[in-house]
Protein backbone atom coordinates (compact mmCIF):
# COMPACT_ATOMS: atom_id res chain seq x y z
CA UNK A 1 0.00 0.00 0.00
CA UNK A 2 0.95 3.39 -0.94
CA UNK A 3 2.16 5.78 1.86
CA UNK A 4 0.57 9.26 2.08
CA UNK A 5 2.91 10.09 4.94
CA UNK A 6 6.21 8.32 5.97
CA UNK A 7 6.47 9.13 9.94
CA UNK A 8 9.79 7.68 9.82
CA UNK A 9 12.23 4.40 10.88
CA UNK A 10 11.28 1.96 13.58
CA UNK A 11 13.57 -1.04 14.63
CA UNK A 12 14.84 -0.42 10.80
CA UNK A 13 11.41 -0.58 9.42
CA UNK A 14 10.02 2.22 7.49
CA UNK A 15 6.62 3.17 9.10
CA UNK A 16 3.98 5.20 7.26
CA UNK A 17 0.26 6.32 7.37
CA UNK A 18 -1.95 6.41 4.38
CA UNK A 19 -4.14 9.09 4.06
CA UNK A 20 -7.34 7.08 5.27
CA UNK A 21 -5.69 7.19 8.64
CA UNK A 22 -7.41 10.87 9.24
CA UNK A 23 -11.00 9.72 8.88
CA UNK A 24 -10.28 6.83 11.74
CA UNK A 25 -8.76 9.30 14.13
CA UNK A 26 -11.12 12.08 13.97
CA UNK A 27 -13.92 9.51 13.97
CA UNK A 28 -12.44 8.17 16.84
CA UNK A 29 -11.91 11.31 18.53
CA UNK A 30 -15.61 12.37 18.21
CA UNK A 31 -16.67 9.27 19.18
CA UNK A 32 -14.41 8.90 22.91
CA UNK A 33 -15.52 12.70 23.09
CA UNK A 34 -19.23 12.44 22.42
CA UNK A 35 -19.71 8.55 24.10
CA UNK A 36 -17.03 7.48 26.37
CA UNK A 37 -15.06 9.85 28.08
CA UNK A 38 -17.52 11.55 30.97
CA UNK A 39 -19.40 14.53 29.99
CA UNK A 40 -17.96 16.72 33.43
CA UNK A 41 -14.59 15.35 32.71
CA UNK A 42 -12.20 18.30 32.81
CA UNK A 43 -10.26 18.10 29.17
CA UNK A 44 -13.16 16.30 27.50
CA UNK A 45 -11.90 16.64 24.05
CA UNK A 46 -8.54 16.77 24.72
CA UNK A 47 -8.12 13.05 26.51
CA UNK A 48 -10.20 12.19 23.52
CA UNK A 49 -7.82 13.15 21.18
CA UNK A 50 -4.95 11.46 23.34
CA UNK A 51 -6.99 8.49 23.17
CA UNK A 52 -7.16 8.20 19.64
CA UNK A 53 -3.35 8.87 19.31
CA UNK A 54 -2.89 5.88 21.56
CA UNK A 55 -5.42 3.92 19.58
CA UNK A 56 -3.59 4.33 16.70
CA UNK A 57 -0.09 3.53 18.48
CA UNK A 58 -1.43 0.07 19.47
CA UNK A 59 -2.74 -0.26 15.65
CA UNK A 60 1.11 0.10 14.83
CA UNK A 61 3.02 -2.10 17.66
CA UNK A 62 0.21 -5.04 15.97
CA UNK A 63 2.29 -4.38 12.28
CA UNK A 64 5.27 -3.97 13.86
CA UNK A 65 5.14 -7.37 16.36
CA UNK A 66 4.33 -9.00 12.90
CA UNK A 67 7.23 -7.77 11.20
CA UNK A 68 9.79 -8.18 14.34
CA UNK A 69 9.00 -11.81 14.36
CA UNK A 70 9.31 -12.27 10.94
CA UNK A 71 12.94 -10.59 11.14
CA UNK A 72 13.81 -13.28 13.47
CA UNK A 73 13.07 -16.05 10.74
CA UNK A 74 14.97 -14.48 8.24
CA UNK A 75 11.25 -12.43 6.78
CA UNK A 76 12.01 -9.21 5.96
CA UNK A 77 9.36 -6.37 6.17
CA UNK A 78 9.47 -3.91 3.65
CA UNK A 79 7.21 -1.60 5.28
CA UNK A 80 4.61 -0.55 7.68
CA UNK A 81 1.42 1.31 6.65
CA UNK A 82 -1.55 2.21 8.70
CA UNK A 83 -5.03 3.21 6.88
CA UNK A 84 -8.47 3.17 7.33
CA UNK A 85 -8.91 -0.59 8.53
CA UNK A 86 -5.98 -1.37 10.14
CA UNK A 87 -2.72 -1.54 9.22
CA UNK A 88 -0.55 -3.58 6.66
CA UNK A 89 2.70 -5.34 6.68
CA UNK A 90 4.54 -5.48 3.29
CA UNK A 91 7.20 -8.62 3.89
CA UNK A 92 9.17 -8.27 1.15
CA UNK A 93 10.01 -12.27 1.40
CA UNK A 94 7.99 -15.17 2.55
CA UNK A 95 8.03 -17.13 5.55
CA UNK A 96 10.54 -20.12 5.10
CA UNK A 97 8.75 -22.84 6.88
CA UNK A 98 5.32 -23.40 8.48
CA UNK A 99 6.47 -22.11 12.27
CA UNK A 100 7.70 -19.17 11.04
CA UNK A 101 4.59 -18.71 9.18
CA UNK A 102 2.68 -19.33 12.58
CA UNK A 103 4.60 -17.12 14.94
CA UNK A 104 5.00 -14.04 12.57
CA UNK A 105 0.73 -14.21 12.11
CA UNK A 106 0.12 -14.47 16.12
CA UNK A 107 2.69 -11.61 17.04
CA UNK A 108 0.03 -9.07 15.86
CA UNK A 109 -2.54 -10.27 17.96
CA UNK A 110 -0.39 -11.31 20.78
CA UNK A 111 0.47 -7.64 20.63
CA UNK A 112 -3.02 -6.40 20.60
CA UNK A 113 -3.65 -8.21 23.64
CA UNK A 114 -0.93 -7.07 25.56
CA UNK A 115 -1.52 -3.50 24.73
CA UNK A 116 -5.13 -4.24 26.03
CA UNK A 117 -3.90 -5.58 29.34
CA UNK A 118 -1.70 -3.11 29.63
CA UNK A 119 -4.11 -0.36 29.48
CA UNK A 120 -6.67 -2.37 31.90
CA UNK A 121 -4.25 -2.65 34.35
CA UNK A 122 -3.47 1.04 34.47
CA UNK A 123 -7.39 1.96 34.67
CA UNK A 124 -8.43 -0.24 37.23
CA UNK A 125 -6.87 1.53 40.35
CA UNK A 126 -8.11 4.80 38.97
CA UNK A 127 -11.99 4.17 39.69
CA UNK A 128 -14.55 5.86 37.77
CA UNK A 129 -15.91 9.11 38.59
CA UNK A 130 -16.99 12.37 36.03
CA UNK A 131 -13.72 14.35 36.91
CA UNK A 132 -10.43 14.43 35.35
CA UNK A 133 -9.03 10.63 36.63
CA UNK A 134 -12.72 9.39 35.46
CA UNK A 135 -11.90 10.33 32.12
CA UNK A 136 -8.56 8.88 31.83
CA UNK A 137 -9.98 5.88 33.47
CA UNK A 138 -12.98 5.38 30.50
CA UNK A 139 -10.69 6.45 28.41
CA UNK A 140 -7.99 3.29 29.13
CA UNK A 141 -11.21 0.70 29.82
CA UNK A 142 -12.17 1.48 25.98
CA UNK A 143 -8.59 1.17 24.62
CA UNK A 144 -8.23 -2.17 26.78
CA UNK A 145 -12.09 -3.27 25.37
CA UNK A 146 -10.55 -2.33 21.53
CA UNK A 147 -7.99 -3.93 22.09
CA UNK A 148 -8.24 -7.12 23.26
CA UNK A 149 -11.51 -7.35 20.59
CA UNK A 150 -8.91 -6.91 17.61
CA UNK A 151 -6.82 -9.25 18.90
CA UNK A 152 -10.15 -12.18 19.01
CA UNK A 153 -11.39 -10.19 15.87
CA UNK A 154 -7.90 -10.45 13.53
CA UNK A 155 -7.75 -14.58 15.03
CA UNK A 156 -10.65 -15.48 12.95
CA UNK A 157 -9.68 -18.78 10.82
CA UNK A 158 -9.94 -16.59 7.04
CA UNK A 159 -7.03 -15.06 5.29
CA UNK A 160 -6.59 -12.02 5.15
CA UNK A 161 -6.61 -11.77 8.94
CA UNK A 162 -4.10 -13.19 10.90
CA UNK A 163 -6.43 -16.26 12.22
CA UNK A 164 -5.96 -17.19 8.07
CA UNK A 165 -2.43 -16.99 8.36
CA UNK A 166 -2.50 -18.96 11.41
CA UNK A 167 -4.62 -21.72 9.41
CA UNK A 168 -2.30 -21.39 6.41
CA UNK A 169 0.46 -22.41 8.71
CA UNK A 170 -1.75 -25.21 10.42
CA UNK A 171 -2.13 -26.55 7.26
CA UNK A 172 1.04 -25.98 5.33
CA UNK A 173 2.77 -28.39 8.05
CA UNK A 174 -0.06 -30.55 8.20
CA UNK A 175 -0.10 -31.09 4.44
CA UNK A 176 3.57 -29.87 3.08
CA UNK A 177 1.67 -27.78 0.36
CA UNK A 178 1.61 -24.11 1.02
CA UNK A 179 -0.09 -23.46 -2.12
CA UNK A 180 -2.63 -25.24 -1.35
CA UNK A 181 -3.07 -24.21 2.28
CA UNK A 182 -2.65 -20.46 1.12
CA UNK A 183 -6.00 -21.31 -0.98
CA UNK A 184 -7.88 -23.01 1.64
CA UNK A 185 -7.35 -20.29 4.25
CA UNK A 186 -8.96 -17.77 1.50
CA UNK A 187 -11.69 -19.95 0.54
CA UNK A 188 -12.55 -19.37 4.63
CA UNK A 189 -11.92 -15.82 3.80
CA UNK A 190 -14.20 -15.38 1.26
CA UNK A 191 -17.02 -17.13 3.76
CA UNK A 192 -15.89 -15.08 6.41
CA UNK A 193 -16.70 -12.01 4.60
CA UNK A 194 -20.04 -13.33 3.08
CA UNK A 195 -21.22 -13.75 7.31
CA UNK A 196 -20.01 -10.29 8.18
CA UNK A 197 -21.50 -8.69 4.82
CA UNK A 198 -24.99 -10.45 5.77
CA UNK A 199 -24.93 -9.49 9.13
CA UNK A 200 -24.22 -5.92 8.65
CA UNK A 201 -27.17 -6.08 5.94
CA UNK A 202 -29.35 -7.46 9.02
CA UNK A 203 -28.33 -5.33 11.23
CA UNK A 204 -28.89 -2.12 9.34
CA UNK A 205 -32.07 -3.72 7.86
CA UNK A 206 -33.58 -5.40 10.96
CA UNK A 207 -32.47 -3.56 13.64
CA UNK A 208 -31.78 -0.30 12.12
CA UNK A 209 -28.28 0.35 13.24
CA UNK A 210 -26.65 2.21 10.43
CA UNK A 211 -23.21 0.48 12.17
CA UNK A 212 -24.11 -2.31 9.75
CA UNK A 213 -22.60 -0.22 6.84
CA UNK A 214 -19.51 -0.38 8.51
CA UNK A 215 -20.00 -4.11 8.94
CA UNK A 216 -20.71 -5.04 5.83
CA UNK A 217 -18.41 -2.93 4.13
CA UNK A 218 -15.76 -4.79 6.42
CA UNK A 219 -16.93 -8.12 4.60
CA UNK A 220 -17.13 -6.41 1.74
CA UNK A 221 -13.21 -5.82 1.72
CA UNK A 222 -11.99 -8.77 3.76
CA UNK A 223 -14.10 -11.11 0.79
CA UNK A 224 -12.45 -8.96 -1.83
CA UNK A 225 -8.81 -9.58 -0.23
CA UNK A 226 -9.41 -13.11 0.20
CA UNK A 227 -9.56 -13.52 -3.88
CA UNK A 228 -6.50 -11.83 -4.55
CA UNK A 229 -4.96 -14.31 -1.41
CA UNK A 230 -6.52 -17.24 -3.47
CA UNK A 231 -4.79 -15.95 -6.51
CA UNK A 232 -1.82 -15.59 -5.15
CA UNK A 233 -1.88 -19.25 -3.58
CA UNK A 234 -2.44 -20.49 -6.85
CA UNK A 235 0.80 -18.57 -8.20
CA UNK A 236 2.64 -19.95 -5.97
CA UNK A 237 1.54 -23.28 -6.16
CA UNK A 238 2.54 -22.92 -9.83
CA UNK A 239 5.76 -21.32 -9.33
CA UNK A 240 7.26 -22.31 -6.60
CA UNK A 241 10.09 -20.30 -4.96
CA UNK A 242 10.88 -19.04 -8.61
CA UNK A 243 12.58 -15.61 -8.26
CA UNK A 244 11.66 -12.40 -10.03
CA UNK A 245 15.14 -12.35 -11.95
CA UNK A 246 14.09 -15.88 -13.13
CA UNK A 247 11.79 -14.32 -15.88
CA UNK A 248 13.00 -10.39 -15.75
CA UNK A 249 14.65 -8.47 -18.65
CA UNK A 250 17.99 -7.14 -17.65
CA UNK A 251 18.02 -4.51 -20.29
CA UNK A 252 16.14 -0.78 -18.86
CA UNK A 253 16.56 2.48 -19.66
CA UNK A 254 16.02 4.86 -16.49
CA UNK A 255 15.13 8.23 -17.59
CA UNK A 256 15.69 11.41 -15.08
CA UNK A 257 12.15 13.68 -15.04
CA UNK A 258 14.30 16.55 -16.74
CA UNK A 259 13.83 14.14 -19.53
CA UNK A 260 11.81 14.99 -22.34
CA UNK A 261 9.91 12.97 -24.90
CA UNK A 262 12.77 13.59 -27.13
CA UNK A 263 14.82 12.13 -25.15
CA UNK A 264 13.01 8.86 -24.25
CA UNK A 265 12.47 8.61 -27.84
CA UNK A 266 15.94 8.69 -28.24
CA UNK A 267 16.59 5.60 -26.06
CA UNK A 268 14.12 3.64 -27.22
CA UNK A 269 15.91 3.29 -30.92
CA UNK A 270 18.30 0.69 -28.45
CA UNK A 271 17.10 -3.13 -29.66
CA UNK A 272 17.84 -3.56 -25.98
CA UNK A 273 14.77 -1.07 -24.27
CA UNK A 274 12.33 -3.29 -25.02
CA UNK A 275 9.97 -0.34 -26.24
CA UNK A 276 10.09 0.22 -22.28
CA UNK A 277 11.50 3.30 -20.54
CA UNK A 278 11.71 3.73 -16.38
CA UNK A 279 11.10 7.27 -14.99
CA UNK A 280 12.20 8.16 -11.39
CA UNK A 281 10.27 9.92 -9.15
CA UNK A 282 12.06 13.12 -7.48
CA UNK A 283 13.30 11.39 -4.74
CA UNK A 284 15.65 9.21 -7.32
CA UNK A 285 13.66 6.24 -7.16
CA UNK A 286 12.21 4.40 -10.47
CA UNK A 287 9.05 4.53 -9.89
CA UNK A 288 7.02 4.77 -13.09
CA UNK A 289 7.42 3.74 -16.68
CA UNK A 290 6.52 5.05 -20.34
CA UNK A 291 5.43 3.06 -23.44
CA UNK A 292 6.80 3.27 -26.52
CA UNK A 293 3.10 3.65 -27.74
CA UNK A 294 2.74 6.43 -24.97
CA UNK A 295 5.27 8.20 -27.14
CA UNK A 296 4.03 8.15 -30.57
CA UNK A 297 0.96 9.99 -29.79
CA UNK A 298 2.52 12.86 -28.80
CA UNK A 299 3.07 15.50 -31.75
CA UNK A 300 6.57 16.09 -33.34
CA UNK A 301 6.65 19.94 -32.25
CA UNK A 302 5.78 19.01 -28.48
CA UNK A 303 8.59 15.92 -28.17
CA UNK A 304 11.54 18.64 -27.37
CA UNK A 305 9.88 20.34 -24.81
CA UNK A 306 7.32 17.95 -22.92
CA UNK A 307 8.65 16.17 -19.65
CA UNK A 308 8.29 12.43 -20.25
CA UNK A 309 7.18 12.60 -16.85
CA UNK A 310 4.00 13.47 -17.53
CA UNK A 311 3.76 10.16 -19.56
CA UNK A 312 4.05 8.42 -17.12
CA UNK A 313 2.67 5.85 -15.39
CA UNK A 314 3.23 4.13 -12.24
CA UNK A 315 3.70 0.66 -11.73
CA UNK A 316 4.64 -1.91 -8.90
CA UNK A 317 8.63 -1.88 -7.85
CA UNK A 318 9.30 -5.12 -7.08
CA UNK A 319 12.61 -6.77 -5.32
CA UNK A 320 15.12 -9.36 -8.09
CA UNK A 321 14.90 -11.74 -5.46
CA UNK A 322 11.50 -11.97 -4.46
CA UNK A 323 9.28 -14.81 -5.36
CA UNK A 324 7.41 -14.56 -8.45
CA UNK A 325 4.11 -15.84 -6.92
CA UNK A 326 4.57 -12.42 -4.60
CA UNK A 327 4.07 -10.14 -7.08
CA UNK A 328 2.68 -11.93 -10.26
CA UNK A 329 -0.86 -10.88 -9.30
CA UNK A 330 0.01 -7.05 -9.18
CA UNK A 331 2.02 -7.31 -12.29
CA UNK A 332 -0.24 -9.33 -14.05
CA UNK A 333 -2.58 -6.29 -13.24
CA UNK A 334 -0.48 -3.54 -14.57
CA UNK A 335 1.30 -4.88 -16.98
CA UNK A 336 4.67 -3.89 -15.81
CA UNK A 337 6.59 -3.75 -12.75
CA UNK A 338 10.46 -2.67 -12.24
CA UNK A 339 13.23 -4.96 -10.64
CA UNK A 340 15.25 -3.36 -8.12
CA UNK A 341 18.29 -4.95 -6.04
CA UNK A 342 19.81 -2.58 -2.61
CA UNK A 343 17.63 -0.18 -4.09
CA UNK A 344 18.76 0.00 -8.25
CA UNK A 345 17.30 -0.38 -11.01
CA UNK A 346 18.42 -3.49 -12.72
CA UNK A 347 15.37 -4.67 -15.01
CA UNK A 348 11.60 -4.96 -16.13
CA UNK A 349 9.24 -7.61 -15.25
CA UNK A 350 6.36 -7.68 -17.92
CA UNK A 351 3.19 -9.44 -17.87
CA UNK A 352 3.81 -11.85 -20.63
CA UNK A 353 6.75 -13.24 -18.72
CA UNK A 354 4.57 -13.92 -16.06
CA UNK A 355 2.29 -15.59 -17.89
CA UNK A 356 4.48 -18.14 -19.71
CA UNK A 357 6.69 -19.24 -16.57
CA UNK A 358 3.03 -20.28 -15.27
CA UNK A 359 2.59 -21.88 -18.21
CA UNK A 360 6.38 -23.65 -17.90
CA UNK A 361 6.87 -24.00 -14.04
CA UNK A 362 9.54 -23.29 -11.98
CA UNK A 363 11.46 -26.87 -13.42
CA UNK A 364 11.45 -25.54 -16.85
CA UNK A 365 12.45 -22.31 -16.00
CA UNK A 366 15.93 -21.19 -16.03
CA UNK A 367 17.10 -19.14 -12.59
CA UNK A 368 19.45 -16.11 -12.95
CA UNK A 369 21.19 -13.93 -11.24
CA UNK A 370 20.43 -10.34 -11.52
CA UNK A 371 22.41 -9.14 -14.52
CA UNK A 372 24.41 -5.66 -14.15
CA UNK A 373 23.63 -3.67 -18.01
CA UNK A 374 26.64 -2.53 -19.93
CA UNK A 375 25.63 0.80 -18.99
CA UNK A 376 23.54 0.74 -15.33
CA UNK A 377 20.18 1.40 -15.14
CA UNK A 378 20.45 3.54 -12.47
CA UNK A 379 23.28 6.01 -13.96
CA UNK A 380 21.87 9.66 -14.75
CA UNK A 381 22.58 10.95 -18.08
CA UNK A 382 20.74 11.89 -21.33
CA UNK A 383 20.63 9.77 -24.68
CA UNK A 384 21.96 11.61 -27.29
CA UNK A 385 18.68 13.22 -29.39
CA UNK A 386 17.89 11.36 -32.80
CA UNK A 387 17.76 13.57 -35.90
Amino acid sequence: MRQSLRLGVIAGIPVGVHWSVLVVAILIWQMLALAVVPAGAPGRWLLAAAGAVVFLASLLAHELAHALVGRLYGVRADRVTLWVFGGVTEFRTAAPHPRADLFTAVAGPAASALCGAVAAGIALPLGGGSGWLGGVAATLRWLAAINLLLAVFNLLPGAPLDGGRVLRAVLWWWRGDRGRADVTAARVGRVLGAGLIALGVAQLLVAGDPGGIWLALIGWLLSAAAVAEANAGRYRAALGELPVRAVMRPEVVCADPGWTVADAEAALTSPSAGGVVAVRARDGRPAAVVRSGDLDRIPPAQRAELPVSRLADAVPVVEAAQPLADVAGPVSRAGTALVVQDGRLVGVLERAAVVEAVRRGPAETPSRPAETPSRPADTPGRPPLSG
